[in-house]
């Protein structure tokens, strides 16, 4: 049965539960086993909580046994990023000076996700901090497709353990491209929200206005499912927003049909390998076939946002790390030590500069969606990356800023992306593209993302990983 279940969608699996077929307990117990097979090579995992899991799973059983069915995601053996605090448990950012961090209470969205009748299987590592590189005493996840390739910045546990059906779906974070770059490497589904969509309160920060926190996850539907879930407004979180939560997983069969979807073929070409602009092409070629409206667009010059990045996060970074940094500066890496001194070197002038231009760069790209629904534009600019090519990411700005092409344009602006799989590389390694929409339209995302994911099977195709 097991062999059968770990790479369903989190949704085919909580129907099958619901209707009785099989049992929470049943499916956790199938994951700890998978996890203490497969994790020990792959280490998308900081920490299995796998008591407590059970626990859960007895609990959810005993409830949806008597009808008592809290929502889509009740049943379902999910993971969380392990910058979300954990009542209890060990949550330590990546970093090892947190390593004996206990909170007292749970993160909002973890506190929404066992609310939501969610089953926590544990906490997955992260580079540290969430910034480019993992802390040199830790061993990075690796990709399940192709070990020599990257898994992923940031949240490269959530994007490993989601594809390699070690949970069936994650939370990660996003501040310069985390949610997309492990879920493009990954061939797994990523959803980043709108800034404030999703309450921050009880996250470690990288940079407090760039951070986003969101799902990854095997489908546009779960990826739904999820933000569903954890969205909303939070008492706890006074940047959160107010706005009601639509129903997201309602209409998103709608179609694509009519959506205006804007393309700039220059600048989804410029910096941009061969692979990577086949794959994109060849997705608009299906939009277009599912009645989509392509329309040419000029997107706005995001030279300064991209290139003032790297400061923009270290100022907020270096507030971020007060209470640690300088003071234990010899217990940091060299990648987040780097940003944290670029942080503390900047001016007051040099950052009014940065405000200036992403207010000038969101303002144009608000106007731009003024003419169309979505914004269609590769993950990143190389297809996908080998782990020795990205393994000093933090430390060369050149080849930082180059990756960070089409993602952190869209975390200076608070916009809503959604991560999608269209292919795979001579490696054998997934290739992705994201729509991008306007504040709030992420219902617009999962519609157009689940009308692609009916059309093709990219997202349907998994890793042949051994357990015997």
């Amino acid at each position: 049965m097991a062999d059968e279940l770990h790479y369903l969608e989190l949704l085919e699996l909580t129907r099958r539960i619901h209707a009785k077929q099989i049992s929470p307990l049943e499916a956790t117990k199938a994951e700890l086993d998978r996890i203490d097979v497969l994790d020990k090579t792959l280490r998308s995992y900081a920490l299995v909580t796998a008591d407590s899991a059970l626990e859960q799973a007895r609990e959810a059983e005993a409830e949806i046994s008597r009808g008592m069915i809290r929502g889509p995601l009740h049943g379902a053996p999910i993971a969380v990023k392990d910058l979300c605090w954990t009542k209890g448990v060990p949550t330590a950012a990546g970093m090892p000076i947190h390593r004996d961090f206990r909170p007292d209470q749970d993160a909002t969205v973890v506190k929404k996700l066992r609310d939501a009748g969610a089953i926590i299987l544990g906490k997955l590592q992260l580079t540290e901090g969430a910034y480019a590189d993992h802390h040199p005493d830790i061993e990075p996840p690796v990709n399940p497709w192709n070990a020599a390739h990257w898994s992923g910045a940031s949240s490269s546990g959530s994007g490993v353990a989601t594809a390699a059906g070690l949970c069936y779906g994650s939370l990660g974070s996003d501040t310069g491209g985390s949610i997309r770059f492990p879920s493009a490497a990954n061939g797994v589904t990523g959803l980043k929200p709108t800034w404030g969509r999703v309450s921050r309160y009880g996250v470690f920060e990288l940079a407090a206005s760039l951070d986003h926190i969101g799902p990854i996850a095997r489908s546009a539907a779960d990826a739904a499912a999820l933000l569903g879930a954890i969205a909303g407004r939070d008492d706890n979180d006074p940047t959160a927003s107010l706005a009601p939560v639509p129903d997201y997983l309602s209409g998103i069969e709608a179609g694509i049909r009519g959506l205006r979807v804007g393309v700039d073929p220059n600048w989804n070409r410029t910096g941009t390998d061969a692979r990577m602009i086949q794959a994109v092409d060849e997705a608009i070629a299906i939009i277009r076939t599912l009645g989509g409206n392509i329309r040419e667009v000029n997107f706005p010059d995001p030279t300064h946002v991209i290139a003032e990045w790297p400061v923009h996060c270290g100022i907020e970074t270096a507030v971020a790390h007060e209470s640690t940094y300088p003071a234990r500066k010899a217990e940091y890496g060299p990648a987040l030590s780097g940003l944290i001194e670029l942080g503390r070197d900047a001016s007051a002038m040099q950052y009014q500069k940065i405000l200036l231009h992403r207010h000038d760069f969101s303002g144009r790209l608000r106007a731009l969606f003024e003419t169309i629904d979505l914004l269609l534009i590769p993950a990143q600019p190389f297809a996908s990356p080998t782990t020795a090519g990205m393994a000093t990411l933090g430390e060369d700005p050149e080849k930082l800023l180059a990756l960070l092409r089409y993602t952190c344009p869209f975390d200076v602006s608070g916009s809503p992306t959604i991560t999608l799989p269209c292919g795979f590389t001579e490696a054998g390694t997934p290739i992705a593209f994201q729509f991008v929409a306007s504040h709030f339209r992420e219902e617009v995302l999962c519609r157009a993302g689940y009308a692609y994911q009916t059309a093709t099977d990219w997202h349907h195709r998994h890793p042949k990983l051994v357990t015997a």
